[in-house]
């Protein structure tokens, strides 16, 4: 299983910024995948999921303001990011599990200047 993030860069506080991972070497279809993010010396922490069945939730700290989607066609996740502040600067993983096993992407850095 490879996930691949990309989108990440420095936005401005209030900006709008769209992150995607697309996952390979697995029937995507069939998984939930979710984004987590880890800011420097800080715990890595959950932000979103989306089911296989298109079900989403997300982390209190995001809620209305970040949107997880999922475009099975391209075995895509994308995270629409609005409103942004300082505090969502990090980098943000793309995860999915199979079999129990986590398989993670390499990470993409989002920094929201103040």
């Amino acid at each position: 299983v490879q996930l691949q993030a990309s989108g990440g860069g420095l936005v401005q506080s209030g900006g709008s910024l769209r992150i995607s991972c697309v996952v390979s070497r697995i029937m995507f279809s069939h998984y939930d995948i979710d984004w987590y993010r880890q800011a420097p010396g800080r715990q890595r922490e959950f932000v979103a999921t989306i089911t296989s069945d298109f079900k989403t939730n997300y982390a209190d700290s995001v809620k209305g303001r970040f949107t997880i989607s999922r475009n099975n066609y391209g075995d895509t996740v994308h995270l629409q990011m609005s409103n942004l502040k300082p505090e969502d600067t990090a980098a943000y993983y793309c995860h999915i599990e199979q079999r129990g096993r986590a398989f993670w992407g390499q990470g993409t850095q989002v920094t929201v200047s103040s």
